[in-house]
Parts: C-alpha cells; sequence; structure tokens
C-alpha cells in the first residue's frame, strides 16, 4: 500500500486522478465539480477500505470506485449530490430559518443617477 500512497500523494488534481486511472471525462464535468468527483471518491474508498488488501487491487477498487464518482456527477450535479457537509447542512435547515440579507443592507440606500 506505500507504493499506491506514494504514488497518489503525487496527483493534486482531479484531471491527474482520472488520467491516472485511465479513466476518460469531459473536461466541462470536471471543471465545475472537482472537488466533489474527489471527495465522492474518498467517500467511497474509506467506506470499503479492506486492511491488508494489495496495491494491485486496491488501486483497481480505487479506480472503479473514481469511475463511479466521476459519474455520479455526470447524471447529476452538487448541489444535488450534496458531498460536503455545508450544502447537506443547508438543506437540512428549514427556510423560514435561513438568514436573508438585502444587498442595501449591505452597499446602504439606493441612489439616483446623478446623486
Amino acid at each position: 500500500m506505500t507504493e499506491l500512497r506514494d504514488t497518489l500523494g503525487e496527483l493534486a488534481t482531479a484531471e491527474e486522478f482520472l488520467d491516472h486511472f485511465g479513466i476518460a471525462y469531459d473536461p466541462r464535468v470536471v471543471r465545475v465539480c472537482r472537488l466533489h468527483i474527489l471527495k465522492r471518491a474518498h467517500d467511497y474508498l474509506s467506506a470499503a477500505e479492506i486492511p491488508g488488501e494489495s496495491d494491485a487491487a486496491l488501486a483497481e477498487r480505487f479506480r472503479a470506485m473514481l469511475a463511479q464518482a466521476y459519474d455520479d456527477f455526470v447524471r447529476s450535479e452538487p448541489l444535488k449530490e450534496r458531498v460536503f457537509k455545508v450544502l447537506r447542512d443547508a438543506e437540512a435547515r428549514p427556510a423560514e430559518r435561513r438568514a436573508f440579507v438585502p444587498l442595501s443592507a449591505i452597499t446602504g440606500p439606493a441612489r439616483a443617477k446623478g446623486d
């Protein structure tokens, strides 16, 4: 597992992970969902990690999970998938308890042209 960890540790972007594992992807999807894809792949792998698994078996499993994570966002979108806690929390909070701050509260009252 150390060799695989070293290899994965050198990869920095979603594109690098997808390229490394030979997963074809649409750059437009990855541009919008890169962090969501990596987080979802991490979640899949964490939930299914098998102690003592060989590098080859783990790499193949990670490839399959990364492909599934990418596919999740091809078929859906970040706001529907709610990978990150901040998005899940926003959904769980009732609409009547959400704060609304009008733009005028930040910028001051609107001024007429020429003022």
